[in-house]
């Protein structure tokens, strides 16, 4: 499962400086000078080392789930990029400007669904804790908040891609890493993410040896699976099979971290396959609206269509700048999340006891 990833050696001072202060932050947590609250709820927080493209999303749906149907769930997140500011409860008229993309794409997918945003966790929680008792949320799951030591989690579930393990991986500006390999110490739960495919016991072995892993961490492996094909405008074009795809064309358009495993996957089905990549979270413009326009029309098969990842579909659904053209070829493709038969026993087990087990503490207090 090995990869080798590129690191900047080059950067190494600024590595070395920028580790310095994130240790002497996490000391500071440690000794309880900086505070850390915990809330009388379970707060589980879904977080990772690395800067981006672990698999968050599709493991906070994996917890929603598994626990909406016998709780009241809220995600709590700091919506990355969105153009308001301090809290925000999400409804229906919000969009990816409002409340950040991964925020609305769960709002999307899951109405009933408590979705808020705060950059300050800890007045969010308190602002979610204020609802009516009836709305009030009985669990919190805390979206990409490793780092965000102002709150201390009940549960910790660190993520870590299966082709860039944190401990191959450097500190930011060399690396990808927010913080030191030793930060995996406060999680719970590792899970070993987009593996392909899932590993054998050996390869679970030596892994584990790598991660070191202390004593009491429980250890998972995840991998992605994907969907039939849907059209981003329903009204416009009926699903697609990826078996479907073996005489199209295919022009993929991404704005995520790591588009390669849907790459991959598409290379294998489609005729031939055009990928464009942009930076993650990108916001497309009408200037990358006409060079993919451009790219799509130089296609040389009248059969083709167009395939955009599932967060980027959420809020170009709303897109203005979609042409009319575009509407009955363009698709996106869902994800979810799977572990083995005996992974997700586990994890499952160590959510549902860790919650059950919580409440009772709660109710002998």
């Amino acid at each position: 499962m090995r990869t080798d990833v590129p690191l900047y050696r080059w950067l190494t001072p600024f590595a070395w400086l920028y580790g310095g202060i994130i240790a002497l932050r996490n000391r500071l947590f440690d000794w309880g000078i900086l505070p850390s609250v915990r809330f009388p709820l379970p707060v589980i927080c879904i977080g990772n080392l690395a800067v981006g493209g672990t698999g968050k999303t599709p493991h906070v749906e994996y917890l929603i789930r598994l626990l909406s149907d016998r709780y009241r769930v809220a995600v709590l997140s700091r919506g990355y990029k969105r153009r308001t500011k301090g809290f925000r409860l999400a409804d229906a008229h919000d969009t990816s400007e409002t409340i950040g993309d991964e925020p609305f794409q769960l709002k999307t997918k899951f109405p009933q669904l408590l979705v808020a945003v705060s950059e300050d966790r800890r007045m969010g929680i308190r602002r979610l804790g204020e609802l009516p008792e009836e709305q009030r949320p009985q669990l919190l799951l805390l979206d990409d908040a490793y780092q965000h030591r102002y709150v201390t989690p009940s549960l910790a579930i660190l993520l870590t891609d299966s082709h860039r393990l944190y401990t191959r991986d450097a500190l930011l500006p060399v690396g990808r890493l927010r913080e030191s390999a030793a930060g995996a110490k406060r999680a719970d739960v590792v899970v070993v993410t987009k593996c392909e495919p899932l590993p054998t016991e050996r390869d679970r072995a030596v892994i584990r040896e790598e991660l070191a892993l202390r004593e009491g961490q429980a250890l998972c492996f995840s991998e992605i699976r994907y969907g039939d094909l849907c059209p981003l405008f329903p009204e416009e074009a009926l699903p697609r099979t990826l078996a479907s795809l073996t005489a199209e064309e295919v022009l993929l358009w991404t704005g995520i971290a790591h588009p390669e495993p849907l790459e991959r996957l598409l290379r294998q089905h489609a005729k031939r396959l055009t990928a464009m990549a942009f930076p993650d979270h990108h916001a497309f413009t009408e200037v990358d609206v006409r060079r993919i326009d451009a790219v799509y029309q130089q296609l040389p098969s009248s059969a083709k269509l167009m395939v955009v990842t599932e967060k980027d579909a959420a809020r170009l659904r709303t897109c203005s700048l979609i042409p009319s053209t575009w509407r009955a070829s363009l698709y996106y493709l869902p994800i979810t999340v799977g572990f083995s038969a005996a992974d997700e026993q586990l994890f499952n087990r160590l959510i549902e006891s860790h919650i059950e087990s919580f409440s009772n503490e709660r109710k002998a207090e």
